[in-house]
């Protein structure tokens, strides 16, 4: 392959997970309260270490690395945990519980191959909708123009964030290929267009911004650790492994390339070191992007010099803020329209892990009921659990955590404990025949 077109095929592959990577600290930015230098060094840090997560990744080392061609994210999953913990615990909770389940998951990842089982589809399909139903809030109140704006839900507001969902409608329905993949970044910088004839966007932030700068750890404030926010972040981090498996062994499908308990170790590992790594430089925790993947399937390129330009170029981005400026400008309707088709397409994937599991069994589909409508509830009415003593209300406070254990304790009551019930109306009477 010749330079040239890897450099080409890394840059798309940039572009493909670009939307997916300044939404998160956009979206999280924005409802802390961020000021506009603030958001700007947010946005550059977690470029910058989408980039480092991939390297770690990519390369294959003895303890880190499962050595595919991988590119690493912010999850969408951790949002609403991280908003969550930073309005009620503060910003340095957040990343002291980062660090925490960062230090966890290497800690565990030589035997979460094991503790996989408590973690079925079942149980992650219910986290993945929790938080997808959790996040659809956020979404509404900034097509709105962002909560407590002057002209919340104005016809400026609202049409700025329709005309942009519909841009990535379009796109999706009529592109094809690459250009399909990118519909949500195409539909921030058209509706971000369309916000500078109305007089939506303002400049200043980008004019302002230095052309360089240097990274720093603990740029918003020393961790703080925080037993509630730990436990909500390792759940999360333990959610996103189950998913990042099934990256690694489609990858390895790809590559024809039977994958061993220790390659999965040492990508657990890689995630860990990641997420510990982001937590010190007020970043995120990081995942498997899965769009790259479908990249990869449609180029036929898996050559890992590809994913390590990509990764380069993010570490690059990182030190230029004005390029995270650009991102700070676009408009907060124009993001909750693009935020409303990313945050559907979340919760899709939570109902499309959940189908075929509730179609199995009614044990199974009372796991999903419970668990999505306890999380989902306490999402919405947090304090519905506060008569109970201190210790409890630490796993029944955060919606995350409470329909998490509930269905991983469901899933044991109705699924790993004693026989298995046969339901009389499924049974078949074997002596009719």
């Amino acid at each position: 392959m010749t330079k040239g077109k890897a450099i080409t095929l890394g840059i798309q592959h940039l572009l493909a997970m670009y939307a997916g990577a300044i939404l998160v600290p956009l979206i999280i930015g924005n409802a802390l309260g961020f000021n506009e230098k603030q958001m700007t060094y947010l946005v550059a840090i977690d470029i910058l270490m989408c980039g480092v997560a991939t390297l770690l990744q990519v390369m294959r080392g003895k303890y880190f690395g499962i050595g595919l061609p991988v590119v690493l994210g912010c999850t969408f999953t951790a949002v609403f945990p991280i908003i969550s913990i930073g309005q009620s615990k503060g910003i340095g909770a957040i990343y002291g519980a980062i660090i925490a389940s960062g230090l966890i998951i290497i800690l565990i990842s030589g035997v979460f191959g094991k503790l996989v089982k408590f973690f079925p589809p079942v149980v992650t399909g219910s986290v993945v909708t929790i938080i997808a139903i959790s996040l659809v809030p956020v979404a509404m109140n900034n097509m709105g123009g962002g909560q407590g704006a002057s002209d919340f839900a104005s016809a400026s507001n609202i049409g700025l964030a329709t005309v942009t969902l519909l841009i990535i409608l379009l796109i999706y329905r009529f592109a094809t290929g690459f250009i399909r993949s990118i519909s949500i970044l195409l539909g921030l910088v058209f509706g971000t267009i369309v916000g500078v004839f109305i007089g939506k966007v303002d400049f200043s932030p980008v004019v302002d911004a230095d052309v360089f700068h240097m990274i720093q750890p603990f740029y918003f404030g020393t961790p703080t650790f925080d037993p509630a926010a730990i436990i909500t972040m390792t759940l999360v981090a333990m959610v996103s492994l189950v998913e990042s498996s099934g990256v690694y062994f489609a990858l390895g499908d790809i590559e024809k390339k039977q994958l061993k308990s220790s390659d999965l170790s040492r990508g657990y590992r890689s995630e860990g070191l990641a997420s510990i790594i982001g937590g010190i430089f007020n970043a995120f925790p990081y995942t498997t992007f899965s769009q790259n993947v479908g990249l990869i399937k449609m180029t036929g390129v898996k050559e890992r010099k590809v994913i390590v330009i990509t990764g380069v170029m993010l570490v690059a981005l990182g030190f230029l803020p004005k390029v995270a400026a650009l991102t700070t400008i676009i408009p907060t309707a124009v993001l909750g329209g693009a935020m409303l088709a990313m945050f559907g397409m979340v919760l899709t994937q939570g109902i499309t892990m959940l189908a075929p599991e509730i179609s199995k069994s009614p044990e199974n589909a009372m796991i999903a009921a419970i668990s999505v409508a306890l999380g989902a509830g306490v999402a919405f009415v947090p304090n519905i659990f506060e008569v109970l003593p201190e210790g409890i209300s630490i796993l029944t406070s955060n919606g995350i955590v409470c329909g998490s254990l509930t269905a991983i304790v469901l899933n044991i009551l109705f699924n790993m404990v004693g026989p298995k019930k046969v339901d009389p109306l499924l049974a078949t009477d074997v002596t009719e025949k």
